[in-house]
């Protein structure tokens, strides 16, 4: 991009601003550290000019928005068309409960509905499992049967919203209520748009919330893929996830690269069933995360795009351009939260959805400044809101599109995420792939280790963090935190043994046992899935079946 001369010519200015302005002011006043980073730990030069960007060709490197390679975003108009999609996760207590929160949500502009369930629905337990105890509607909501999935939706329109689910291992059991309850409300299978986790790769990564051996999660994950390909066009019938990777304490380059990695093993996956890579490529998503070093963050976002849209090409062969699209939904960092002055996280919040602004996100969740305390207050899930609303009214961020191109700074962060990985996917593919690197604990240990680098910079206070190693000040115990009553676990048992003995049982162990005998097969389950879930089988009776079949998993131990 640069003429050589010219880069000669800054090559020289730079000395002579080093050896005379930079050198008399150390001289004086020492700059506060002697070496600057990024969170995630990457070194951050004293200043950047042309030089650190000379080998970038703006054609190959950036081109257009909406065009391969993408670097510069996934639509031509980006935000000057329409904002990305304003999706409050949430879910807690009942299924009623939780019904009446979505309501006023979007009563106050939110775009898209984002369910959080609680965990013993996520590990494929009903609610009156004794592993559930003290759980139920604990950190999401309690939905054990399709029953409770209308109640969830009650008087929302199927057909006008999109919907979200955190749902990995069952994820066929609760989009297969939700394709069900869709139908009841007059909605065609086409007409029904929205998003589903089933990333279980992650899960085994770091989250924890398996059910199954990983071939055969890998087996229902595809099941899911194959279905939605085939029958509801407009859902996104997996989100690989990197969000959970960076909350684990991996760096920013690793959540890229990790999520990236794991996309591969997807993607391979379906086309060794036989789907050809256009057919689902394009209904694709991912998940990432967004912390408060907003370069970094907007760096990352435009290196992932880049480098996804190269392996669809490349490796994949893919001639469609929509699937070379990195197409994905970010949350604020869960993890940077502090319970100490909680309203400062306010701040970071709102630092967090400006870089996804200016990174290009398609959809986006931000967390209330309380959830470090407990469930967000409706208040607090307002100005969450509100953060989104303003950042994209009025900050001036969407008005033209990846604003931050040719910055020097970001483009060589981008140009060194993208390097970094492309280092790891390489070390993954020589290790024989995504699930062999899991099984050897080669990413969990990455992740580890940049976990444990990053708290000791906490602790000794070479990195601050504001109200946790400086700033601190006494508090008050906080007041007006969101309580769940943990009687809904009670009450959810009474439910469901009522619901089991008024369900027509001959039709209900039919459909399990159509499913069971399925599951034994290659054929596509998700049909018989849907059939159960219309029997009343509840999700801990599909999940019990696959249990049977194949096997619980246990995974190894790293040292």
């Amino acid at each position: 991009m640069f003429d050589e001369k010219v880069l000669q010519n800054i090559q020289a200015g730079r000395e002579k601003w080093e050896q005379g302005p930079v050198a008399k002011t150390l001289a004086k006043a020492p700059e506060a550290k002697p070496v600057f980073t990024t969170i995630s730990g990457t070194p951050v030069d004293r200043l950047y000019t042309p030089l650190d960007v000379k080998n970038l060709d703006y054609e190959k490197d950036l081109g257009y928005p909406g065009m391969f390679p993408f670097t510069r975003g996934v639509q031509p108009t980006m935000y000057r068309g329409r904002f990305w999609t304003m999706r409050q996760y949430a879910g807690f207590g009942s299924a009623k409960e939780t019904n009446a929160r979505y309501r006023y949500l979007l009563d106050q502009g939110q775009t898209g509905l984002s369910v959080a369930f609680q965990l013993p629905t996520q590990a494929g337990y009903d609610s009156d499992h004794p592993l559930s105890m003290g759980e139920v509607g604990k950190v999401g909501v309690a939905i054990d049967h399709i029953d409770d999935m209308k109640t969830l939706f009650n008087g929302i329109p199927l057909g006008k919203v999109t919907t979200s689910m955190t749902m990995n291992a069952p994820a066929g059991v609760l989009v297969g209520m939700y394709l069900a309850i869709a139908q009841e409300q007059g909605v065609p299978w086409d007409k029904v748009g929205g998003t589903v986790q089933n990333d279980v790769l992650k899960e085994i990564i770091c989250r924890g919330q398996y059910i199954y051996p990983p071939k055969h999660t890998m087996r229902l994950a595809v099941d899911l893929i194959e279905f939605c390909q085939k029958n509801v066009p407009r859902w996104n019938s997996i989100s690989i996830s990197g969000y959970h990777i960076r909350e684990s304490g991996s760096t920013a380059a690793q959540e890229m690269a990790f999520t990236l990695a794991d996309g591969i093993a997807y993607t391979q996956a379906c086309v060794e069933r036989g789907m050809d890579v256009d057919s689902f490529a394009a209904r694709l998503s991912f998940f990432f995360n967004a912390f408060t070093n907003v370069l970094e963050e907007v760096a990352k976002f435009r290196a992932g795009r880049r480098y996804w849209a190269k392996v669809m090409r490349d490796r994949f062969k893919a001639k469609d351009p929509r699937s070379m699209m990195l197409r994905y939904h970010v949350q604020t960092g869960g993890v940077t939260l502090t319970a100490q002055q909680p309203l400062n996280n306010i701040v970071r919040v709102a630092l967090q959805t400006y870089a996804t602004a200016l990174g290009g996100g398609q959809s986006l969740h931000t967390n209330s400044y309380d959830e470090a305390l407990c469930l967000p207050t409706q208040q607090a899930v307002t100005v969450a809101l509100r953060t989104q609303q303003i950042v994209a009214e009025e900050s001036g961020a969407t008005d033209t599109i990846d604003p931050l191109a040719g910055c020097y700074y970001v483009e060589e962060m981008t140009n060194k995420i993208e390097a970094e990985i492309d280092d790891y996917i390489k070390k993954i593919d020589a290790m024989g792939g995504t699930l062999t690197a899991i099984e050897q604990g080669y990413i969990q240990k990455e992740i580890q280790n940049s976990s444990y680098r990053f708290q000791k910079e906490i602790e000794s206070g070479e990195r601050v963090y504001v109200g946790i190693n400086k700033y601190t000040m006494e508090e008050p115990p906080p007041t007006g935190l969101l309580r769940i009553d943990m009687s809904v676990g009670e009450e959810k048992a009474k439910e469901l043994k009522k619901f089991r003995a008024e369900r027509d049982q001959a039709k209900w162990k039919a459909a399990l046992d159509k499913l069971r005998e399925v599951s034994k097969t290659d054929e596509n389950v998700m049909p018989y899935v849907i059939e159960a879930v219309r029997a009343k089988a509840t999700v801990g009776e599909v999940c019990d079946v696959w249990r049977d079949v194949y096997g619980q998993y246990r995974p190894k131990e790293f040292v």
